[in-house]
């Protein structure tokens, strides 16, 4: 058994509306899974699902090859986008009473939060109302709790929102050392770029459907097309530019350099490699940079949800 969570075929309804139609998605064991998609599209309606807050109209939910049911909850740990503390309760007794709710022990929870606010650097925040607190400094809290009871599967829904970079960059961390320790993450968010430095695996929803879903690096590979970014040196720019227009496929590039290159972007055609097109250039000009385009989380994302659309 290779995934954590399976969803099989899953459609929920609200009324005349399809929240999830026929979506089904496979959470790999020891994984960081991008959940992805615009607004709406119905991620969190999913979440909701995985969490047993709402149930699917069709279609099944495995955790662990079983089909989902109540013991699991305890198994999960899920950070909402709305955080839910309470805000006249002070910071370690709330900590404490939800520790509790996950089955933890008194005294186990009191050690294991002792260990998580050394860590993150907030011990003195123990006796302060939530109130008190920051948005930022709330998150941490939150955070902590969600951890706290070492469940199997994490669910990080917009995790960085209210963060600073210094404390996003510490809140990214852990959670690649609980990936590290073991744990399964579901992470859903609209920064491409954390995509991009956490997930392994994504998936994206749009307008209720699963429209992409694998291997964030088979995905990319995917989507490369041949195209290169290539600075060249050259006395006379205009005239190189003219010459590759007429070879290749030219556009403009856009990358900071400390010299005064002309800056291209070159497609090839798929029978051309990248060895031919340097030894082109390399007898044309001084060639300074040479980068195949990979796209990124960000372009996939645009370019799959316009294709969608344009289909739909």
């Amino acid at each position: 058994m290779n995934n954590l969570l399976e969803a099989k075929n899953v459609v929920k309804r609200f009324g005349d509306f399809t929240a999830l139609n026929d979506v089904s998605v496979n959470v790999p064991k020891g994984s960081i899974f991008g959940l992805l998609g615009p607004n709406g599209a119905g991620k969190t309606t999913l979440i909701r699902i995985i969490n047993q807050i709402t149930y699917p109209d069709s279609g099944s939910v495995l955790f662990n090859g079983e089909p989902l049911q109540a013991k699991h909850i305890a198994m999960i740990g899920y950070l909402p986008e709305e955080r839910g503390l309470y805000k006249s309760m002070k910071v370690g007794e709330q900590a404490l009473y939800l520790a509790q709710l996950k089955g933890l022990s008194r005294s186990e929870a009191r050690k294991r939060l002792k260990y998580w606010f050394e860590r993150l650097e907030i011990g003195d925040w123990w006796g302060k109302k939530v109130q008190e607190l920051s948005k930022g400094m709330a998150q941490k809290i939150q955070f902590v709790v969600t951890v706290l009871h070492q469940p199997e599967l994490l669910i990080f829904d917009e995790p960085f929102s209210g963060f600073d970079p210094i404390n996003a960059n510490l809140i990214k961390d852990e959670i690649l050392e609980l990936k590290n320790q073991g744990a399964t993450v579901i992470f859903s968010t609209h920064r491409m770029e954390s995509v991009e430095e956490l997930c392994d695996h994504i998936a994206l929803i749009h307008k209720s459907k699963k429209i992409l879903h694998g291997k964030l690096n088979d995905i990319k590979r995917n989507y490369k097309n041949n195209t290169y970014e290539v600075g060249l040196e050259s006395e006379n720019k205009i005239r190189l530019r003219q010459e590759l227009e007429q070879k290749f496929n030219v556009a403009d590039a856009h990358f900071k350099t400390v010299g005064d290159e002309l800056k291209l972007r070159i497609q090839l055609e798929n029978s051309d490699n990248a060895n031919d097109l340097l030894g082109y250039l390399s007898d044309k000009a001084v060639v300074s940079h040479f980068v195949e385009v990979i796209p990124d989380a960000n372009d996939i994302f645009i370019q799959t949800v316009k294709k969608n659309e344009s289909h739909g």
